[in-house]
Formats: C-alpha cells, sequence, structure tokens
C-alpha cells in the first residue's frame, strides 16, 4: 500500500476505498495487498480528472 500510495500520489486511505469499491483489482495474499504497476497507470489515466473521493465518479480498472 505505501509503495503504491507514492507511485499514485494518493493517499492510503483513498487507495483503500478504491479497492473496497472494487475499483481497482489486487491481488490478497494473506494480509498483504499487491497493485501491479501496469493496473495503476490504467487508473490513472482512465480517471484523469475525475474526483476520487466520488464513488460515482471513478471508473474501475
Amino acid at each position: 500500500m505505501n509503495e503504491a500510495s507514492e507511485y499514485t500520489g494518493i493517499g492510503r486511505n483513498n487507495l483503500r476505498k478504491l479497492i473496497t469499491w472494487q475499483k481497482i483489482p489486487v491481488i490478497r495474499i494473506g494480509n498483504k495487498i499487491l497493485i501491479l504497476s501496469e493496473v495503476l497507470d490504467q487508473f490513472l489515466k482512465k480517471n484523469e480528472g475525475h474526483n476520487l473521493k466520488n464513488k460515482y465518479e471513478v471508473i474501475a480498472v
């Protein structure tokens, strides 16, 4: 999560919300959450200019 947050500039809490809303697909290994950098790149491109705090504005990858 920390690495994904640094990579995207999106705060950890907001990333958790996006994952809970099923907007960003993840790989779960026990308590660990993995997000591919390609997925993050796609997510950022699709949601450029969108309000990421509004569940209904965010486009899922």
